[in-house]
């Protein structure tokens, strides 16, 4: 196929069935977001937040864009701004893999550091202050509507398109800004009604199951971390504040089951899919598929469940995932490697 742009290229994942891990009559599939070009679900939200503040003249030629991100929204706008011509700061905690860092500014991204202690919301202040002083073009994933519509206009009619004849009982995600989860529900809730919505989250930073009201100021910003956040290792979910754009799957009661998840959990499915099903993605796919598996166990035979896959383990080469992944020749492979 032709393309005449990179962005041309963003959308239409393929939905992978799960051939050896999933339990006997129950049918396992992936929406594979790795398949994007810049390898993760937020290459549609950066996308499409650029070309509708072009569309609102809110962005003009050549003005700095402005985001907070965990690392692959800031990938995601990279590539955007790249092939648009727009110079881009990203701030984000320097816990973050230095696989982002570095593939942001290989984009030509200058990438702020805030410390880990301050989570999203240093990040988030960091941000406001750049656009403040300097009047450059602040993104705001994590209010902006034009997330979650990207969501509804492309990944919901996607799950809807690849389900509609055979059914889909369960549709499983995580939630970094929310926009997934909020835009594939408006589709689902619509189209597929009995669909059962799950969302998870790190069993340690609980913020929607808490029911503890989010502080945000006249704009819909964060005001303070939410109480019930702690450090996690699923990079990418749950930041240290309950995005708006999740706000509306909160008030519309979109979420019909919140599941906890572990980032140990996260960890070890990622690598079963990857030794098992040749599927690589990083902690938080791995954790939406062990919330997928945990599912599984109790759904009636012939269930058919789809779970979010954000995005790639190549992203995480630096971080935990890959501790106890050797770059040299183990023991067996040595044995191996001498007995020829």
């Amino acid at each position: 196929m032709l393309y005449e742009d990179i962005l041309d290229t963003i959308g239409n994942t393929p939905a992978i069935k799960i051939k050896n891990l999933s339990p006997k009559d129950i049918n396992i599939y992936v929406k594979a977001e790795f398949y994007n070009p810049a390898s993760s679900v937020k290459d549609r939200l950066a996308k499409n937040i650029i070309e509708e503040a072009e569309k609102k003249s809110l962005l003009t030629p050549g003005q700095t864009v402005v985001e907070a991100t965990s690392g692959n929204t800031g990938v995601g706008l990279a590539l955007v701004c790249a092939s648009k011509n727009y110079p881009l700061i990203v701030t984000m905690p320097d816990s973050a893999s230095i696989e982002r860092r570095k593939l942001m500014r290989f984009l030509g991204a200058k990438v702020l550091l805030t410390p880990a202690s301050e989570g999203g919301t240093g990040a988030y202040k960091k941000a406001q202050d750049l656009v403040r002083a300097n009047g450059w073009f602040y993104a705001r994933q994590f209010e902006n509507t034009a997330n979650a519509d990207i969501h509804e206009q492309t990944t919901g009619i996607e799950i809807f398109n690849d389900f509609k004849e055979m059914g889909l009982d369960y549709f499983v995600s995580g939630y970094g800004t929310g926009g997934t989860f909020t835009g594939v529900a408006r589709v689902l809730k619509e189209k597929m009604p009995k669909t059962k919505l799950i969302i998870t989250e790190p069993d340690v930073a609980p913020l929607l199951a808490s029911n503890v009201t989010q502080e945000r100021d006249e704009n819909g910003s964060p005001i303070a971390s939410h109480p019930k956040w702690n450090p996690h290792p699923i990079q990418g979910w749950t930041t240290d504040f309950i995005p708006l754009v999740l706000q509306e799957s909160v008030d519309n009661e979109y979420i019909d089951e919140n599941i906890p998840v572990s980032g140990d959990d996260g960890i070890y499915w990622s690598k079963e899919l990857a030794s098992k099903e040749g599927i690589i993605t990083g902690v938080s796919g791995g954790s939406t598929f062990a919330v997928a598996m945990n599912v599984a166990k109790t759904a009636p035979k012939g269930s058919t469940i789809l779970c979010m896959i954000p995005d790639t383990a190549e992203r995480y080469m630096s971080s935990i995932l890959f501790d106890d992944v050797n770059s040299e020749m183990n023991a067996d492979e040595l044995k191996l490697f001498k007995s020829v």
